[in-house]
């Protein structure tokens, strides 16, 4: 585990998601229940892209990607559970790659003015990562209990 604070937050970010999804069967991937809801795996996607997300509009000189429409579909698109977590794997990977070679001054600067936390230091969005896998993490609990799994604890 890197020793940078922020990068261990990422660490257990991931750790806690993984932990309380990992009741999901590969069979499960394209549970929802509702249609217009997103499936287990792309909560799993949309997750993954977000902490992408947050990374890219952080270090941005004109912010945050705004076209939820297309960021929805992307996510809407991935089917497999092993394709979402290799996604989910990959994202937190190249975010702590990025904080790992990002200097505390780096991460103080503000981000871009805009309608998403324009303004605010950069290693806010450490805390708002957290919050939106917590969020998604929630969601696919109650996914699990609808079909009749058991989340484990996530700080287990």
């Amino acid at each position: 585990m890197p020793d940078h604070p922020f990068c261990m937050s990422l660490q257990m970010q991931r750790k806690f998601f993984n932990t309380a999804t990992a009741c999901f069967r590969p069979q499960d991937a394209g549970f929802t229940p509702k249609p217009e809801m997103f499936t287990v795996a792309a909560q799993i996607a949309h997750t993954a892209a977000t902490v992408d997300w947050f990374i890219s509009g952080a270090f941005s000189p004109t912010g945050f990607d705004m076209d939820f429409p297309t960021h929805e579909a992307a996510a809407r698109a991935v089917t497999s559970l092993v394709e979402a977590r290799k996604r989910l794997d990959a994202s937190y990977d190249a975010a702590i790659a990025r904080l790992e070679r990002t200097s505390m001054a780096d991460l103080h600067v503000p981000i871009a003015p805009g309608p998403i936390m324009g303004g605010v230091p950069r290693i806010a969005i450490i805390e708002a990562m957290g919050d939106h896998a917590a969020h998604h993490r929630g969601a696919l609990g109650v996914y699990a209990r609808l079909i009749g799994l058991v989340p484990a604890m996530p700080y287990a």
